[in-house]
Order: structure tokens, then sequence, then C-alpha cells
């Protein structure tokens, strides 16, 4: 039996979700946008206009997403490395931008019901981008349907390192370092990502076949989509197919799937009631014959 198909998909998008199941879709999916450049640049325009066109991609991959119920989605869109790496009137057009989409995008947001959010050294960015970033994260605080994070500044290295500094302040403040306990849930809470679940489904564009210090830790069992699709010609259709692949395969999390697991016991089974002297493939008797030869030198 076919799934109902959520009102606003269009006929691709629908196409392609008849084929999903609803129940096994991700929670959290996490997308790395690439190829803004590369876009512009076949097109023999500045690379400025590859990131203006990638609105238009943000706009539909989150619509799509907040229209099937998934539950979180994080996008890369400012790594801290950019300040570094990009020219200064670049980082200034990308700053400009995100104000510009913080702006007109939240009537988007609320008709979708989509709560918005940030991760990375947000206190570095310009004052008048944080202020607009407060005032769209507030606007949209009351939407209890999916959760859009820009990770903006953003660094998964930086953001460990910030975990540990939030670690020892704590534990300073909680009767010093010698009653400081770590295990794998106490670094999760000092994350960026606290709020969320771990991303199940990572999708990068562009073909690139790398994470680029995006989510490191969050990441470490999620599957890995690469399309070579650059991210402004990137839609909602495509973000269902993503979800296509993610569903024909299967999650192990280290462990094994139940036919390999039946058939590992199978075969503990056997050779934990194996005779002694015996394996599979030899019987007593070579064995017998085996060892006195060695016991005469040959």
């Amino acid at each position: 039996m076919q799934a109902k198909v959520p009102a606003g998909l269009d006929h691709k998008e629908s196409e392609v979700y008849r084929r999903l199941d609803p129940d096994r879709l991700p929670r959290h999916i996490a997308i790395i946008m690439d190829g803004n450049g590369r876009w512009a640049k076949r097109r023999h325009m500045p690379r400025v206009a590859g990131h203006r066109a990638g609105v238009a991609a943000v706009r539909s991959t989150v619509e799509t997403a907040a229209r099937i119920g998934i539950h979180a989605i994080t996008l890369y869109a400012f790594s801290e490395e950019n300040w570094k790496k990009r020219p200064k009137s670049e980082v200034d057009f990308l700053m400009r931008l995100l104000s510009r989409y913080l702006k007109a995008e939240l009537p988007t947001l609320n008709n979708n019901n989509v709560r918005l959010e940030y991760i990375g050294r947000q206190h570095e960015l310009p004052k008048d981008v944080q202020e607009r970033m407060e005032w769209a994260r507030q606007n949209t605080a009351k939407n209890t349907g999916t959760v859009l994070t820009l990770a903006l500044n953003y660094s998964a290295r930086s953001e460990i390192v910030d975990a540990v500094r939030s670690l020892l302040k704590a534990a300073s403040q909680n009767g010093g370092l010698e009653h400081l306990q770590i295990d794998e849930d106490t670094v999760a809470e000092h994350l960026y990502t606290r709020h969320l679940p771990d991303p199940d489904l990572v999708v990068r564009t562009s073909g690139e076949m790398r994470l680029s210090n995006f989510l490191l830790w969050q990441l470490a069992y999620a599957e890995i989509y690469v399309t070579p699709t650059l991210w402004p010609d990137f839609r909602g259709v495509h973000l269902l197919e993503a979800l296509a692949e993610y569903q024909k395969r299967e999650r192990r999390y280290g462990g094994l799937n139940h036919n390999e697991a039946s058939a590992a016991e199978r075969s503990a089974h056997h050779f934990n009631h194996a005779k002694p002297g015996t394996d599979s493939g030899t019987n007593s008797n070579d064995s017998q014959a085996h060892d006195a030869k060695l016991a005469h030198g040959h």
C-alpha cells in the first residue's frame, strides 16, 4: 500500500515520495551545500551569483523536508575557514545575503512551521548579522515542526574545543577537576547540537568526497550520500532521491544484520561442538598422521 503523498509536493516529488517508507525516514539530515562557485563559473558569472542562486535551493529543500515531516535539517552555510580563505568582498556579500535571506524567508519558514536555530561561533559574526539572526530565531521560536539549523562560522574541531572548555568550566564550578567524569554522553551535552539527535544522513552536493570539518563527532554513524548536482540546482526532488537511496541501506552501528548474525551464531555453534582434533575439511585420521610426522621430525 502506497503512502499518502503529503500536501505541497509537486509531480516529480510525489513520484519519488511514493517509493519511500514514511516510517523509515531519517530524523535528522545534514547537508554540505557545495558547488556555488562552479555553478557560476560554468555560466561565466561571478561567484556571488552562485551564492545568490543557492537561496532557491535552500527554500525548496527546507520546504520539502518540512512537508514530509523530517524532524531536523542542518545546513552547512558558512565555515570558520571561509573567513580566512575567501576574499573579503565575497565574505561581506555572504553576510548581506544571510541577512536578506532571514528577512525574506521568514514568512515561508512560519508557513511551513519551521523553527530556526544556529550552530557555530556566532559571537564572531558582524553585530548587525547577529541581531538579524536573533530576530529570525525569536520569530520562529513557537513553531513545532522541522528544526532548521544553519551552521554559521562553524568548524567541527572548534566545536569540540569549545565543548572541552565548557566541560572544564562546569567542573571548576562544581567541585574541581577531580570530580570530573567524562563519557560520550557528557561530551555530547556540551556540543552545539545538544538539542538535536545525531544526523542519520549527510548529503553532499557537487560530487566532492569529504566532510570538510562538518559535524565530525555527530556523523560517526551517519549514512553518506554524494550527488554530482551543484547546490544551486538542488531541489526538493533531489532530497527525496537521497532518501530513497538511504532507505536501501541497512544501518548496523558496527554490528551485523540479521542474516549475518544468524550465520555467525551457526558457525560459532559448529566450532564449539566440533570433536577434538577435527575441523572443517580435516578428519581425525589426517590430524593424527600430521602429528606423527611432526613427532618424527618430518
